[in-house]
């Protein structure tokens, strides 16, 4: 066992029951909401790949694009 786990239950062990659970649950938490790397990798090949289509349907360029980045960054 490290030494992060035994002062994690050493941690845990002070604390009231009630709170022991609390502990526990958002552990739980923590552990489902973890990212899915792979899963947020596709997506984003989705989302740019959808975001690409749209541009070329549109007949917005790259360079609209960058203009519309300088505009922005500029106050315009």
């Amino acid at each position: 066992m490290t030494t992060f786990e035994q002062t994690l239950l050493r941690e845990v062990a002070t604390l009231p029951e009630a709170r022991q659970a609390d502990v526990l649950a958002f552990i739980r938490f923590l552990k489902i909401s973890l990212p899915d790397k792979e899963k947020i990798k596709a997506d984003f090949k989705e989302a740019l790949k959808d975001a690409q289509a749209t541009a070329q349907r549109l007949n917005i360029t790259q360079e609209d694009i960058d203009a519309e980045i300088r505009a922005v960054r500029d106050g315009k």
